[in-house]
């Protein structure tokens, strides 16, 4: 499920959802981890991963300009194990790279949510969505739209339902 694309309702839904994704997050995660990693400039692709029981998120780009800049990523697992969540992002608030593609994927799950951001929140700063036409959401990816990306990429937030069994 993407975000609506209207542009009043885009910035509501740019700003509600991700706090009430964060709350339930937060409130019932049964396992959390986070990692630091390089985000590298020069052109080549990169890809940084991490896996939490049967899921896993894999984040790759490639960037260019500057020099490396210190981003993580943080996945969690719900208490009762129906969401997994895959967040990367720059935690010094915008990053200064010139992504000339990205890719967020995860396994094991199948998105529900996922928006990325030009800049992440940290002090006074707020997080600032991409325009919805610069990136696409699949079952199990979120990545640049080719032609429609403005290059800029501070964030990525993913939520996964799991498969479960009803009874």
């Amino acid at each position: 499920m993407a975000a609506p694309c209207g542009r009043s309702s885009r910035w509501l839904w740019a700003a509600v959802v991700p706090a009430a994704v964060l709350c339930l997050a937060v409130r019932a995660v049964e396992e959390a981890s986070t990692a630091e990693f390089d985000v590298r400039p020069g052109g080549e692709v990169h890809s940084f991963s991490r896996s939490l029981g049967d899921y896993t998120c894999t984040f790759t780009y490639s960037a260019q300009g500057g020099t490396n800049e210190q981003w993580q990523m943080n996945i969690g697992v719900s208490e009762d194990n129906l969401l997994f969540s895959c967040s990367v992002w720059r935690p010094q608030g915008k990053s200064y790279l010139f992504f000339t593609q990205f890719k967020s994927e995860v396994k094991g799950a199948k998105i529900e949510y996922a928006m990325a951001y030009s800049q992440a929140a940290v002090g006074a700063q707020r997080d600032i969505p991409l325009k919805q036409e610069e990136f696409e959401i699949a079952e199990t990816t979120v990545s640049h739209r080719e032609g429609k990306f403005r290059f800029e990429l501070s964030k990525l937030v993913i939520v996964a339902k799991t498969p479960h069994d009803e009874l």
